[in-house]
């Protein structure tokens, strides 16, 4: 039978219970191996219960001391409740000096106590017992995570500045530097957001005209690595240009808002039909235009497209190639029966092949072809070349070459570009 003697509310704030008429402090830490919440008690006296009562701030830092107790009992141990009730005397009983100097010598979780309104300046004095003067009952894990988030940067010896706080704060990055940032004005001083707009507008500036595609080469939603560094890199170098006073978490911070706000765009927008703008449709000889293509991969899955589909060619083949890509399924065909020609793309070598039928098979005979191969730059360099191909088949790649048609040529050139 357990009933609760005393409890400051809701929360995680441990509770004082009576279990089979023994006095205990009841507190919730750490998960079991199905991840729910683990539940540890020990025994105290009425002493003990009395402080707990009165002063929140001795049970605040009791409760801060025991907590990497129950961390060491990970999932399944038992609490070391020797250890346990050997703090009891020392947090709730001794004088603030001897607490302080007792917390010099254990551990004890830091971010319980700033959540509940510890004073930081003190803490880092290491007046842990002055510190509690200020706290409260009820948590601000906000304020935990932003002060772990400097500790974190204090390590690394950044110090961030009035301006780079309020960057961080604009892409909700300050506490935690790997969620996608979004734009949040209501999260900074308003004395401070005229200056943040100013670097975002020099961001903006910066990237205006970019864009970061899809690589379907890594399935449906995955962005063009290449394309986000590039943007990137122009980002950070305008700010850092024009704000050098700014922190490097800063200028990261605008760079990535910039980067993941174009991916986003190019996620939610529809594929683009890079084959049919209203010029090349005029220009287009309708002698070479593709009738029907066949799309295959290296496991043998083969998808039809005809012209009266309702979606182009490139866009079918490149969600073809989003849908069956994997690290080792790298090799897709596009094949022109009727025109006797087709492309290769080997993604795993950063190639592409053309195929033309000089001489079909007759009599028993096989066919004959001619293979010619370019090196290819990225997934634009493949979007391109699929591109001019769907358009005005293996003629219209002229102009994309070299191609070579010694296949140990064009090995000495890919590995002179590897070597690069």
């Amino acid at each position: 039978m357990r009933d609760v003697v005393f409890t400051r509310g809701s929360g995680w704030i441990p509770n004082v219970v009576r279990e089979d008429g023994e006095l205990k402090l009841m507190l919730g830490a750490g998960a079991d191996a199905n991840h729910e919440p683990r539940t540890f008690t020990f025994p105290i006296r009425e002493d003990h219960l009395a402080v707990i009562r009165s002063d929140l701030g001795r049970h605040l830092l009791l409760w801060s001391a025991v907590l990497p107790l129950c961390g060491d009992a990970g999932t399944g141990g038992r609490l070391d409740e020797n250890a346990a009730v050997a703090l009891l005397d020392p947090v709730l009983l001794a004088s603030p000096a001897d607490v302080d100097a007792l917390l010099r010598r254990i551990r004890w979780d830091r971010s319980r106590l700033v959540a509940h309104g510890a004073d930081i300046g003190l803490l880092q004095l290491g007046q842990v017992y002055a510190a509690m003067r200020s706290a409260t009952q009820t948590p601000n894990e906000k304020r935990a995570q932003e002060h772990h988030a400097d500790r974190r940067r204090a390590d690394r010896g950044t110090v961030l500045g009035p301006l780079d706080a309020a960057v961080l704060r604009f892409t909700g990055q300050y506490a935690h530097g790997a969620t996608i940032p979004r734009r949040m004005p209501d999260a900074v001083d308003a004395a401070l957001l005229p200056a943040v707009m100013r670097v975002v507008a020099t961001a903006e500036q910066a990237c205006a005209g970019m864009r970061i595609g899809l690589d379907p080469r890594r399935g449906r939603s995955a962005t063009d690595k290449r394309a986000w560094d590039r943007m990137a890199t122009a980002v950070d170098t305008a700010v850092r240009r024009a704000h050098p006073e700014l922190a490097d978490d800063a200028v990261r911070t605008v760079s990535f808002l910039m980067c993941s706000e174009a991916a986003k765009r190019s996620r939610n927008t529809p594929v683009e039909d890079d084959e049919e703008t209203a010029d090349d449709r005029a220009d287009l000889d309708e002698r070479v235009r593709k009738t029907a293509l066949s799309f295959t991969d290296d496991k043998g899955v083969e998808k039809k497209w005809r012209r009266t589909d309702p979606r182009s060619a490139t866009a079918e083949f490149w969600e073809f190639v989003a849908d069956r890509s994997t690290p080792n399924n790298e090799v897709f065909t596009i094949e022109d029966e009727k025109m006797g020609e087709g492309i290769q793309v080997h993604f795993y070598a950063d190639c592409l092949a053309r195929v033309t039928t000089v001489r079909e098979g007759k009599g028993g005979s096989d066919p004959e072809y001619r293979v010619e191969y370019t090196l290819v730059d990225g997934i634009e360099g493949y979007r391109n070349l699929v591109s001019a191909f769907v358009r005005g088949g293996c003629a219209a790649l002229d102009r994309h070459g070299p191609w070579m048609s010694d296949v140990a040529e064009f090995e000495r050139a890919r590995r002179r570009r590897t070597a690069r």
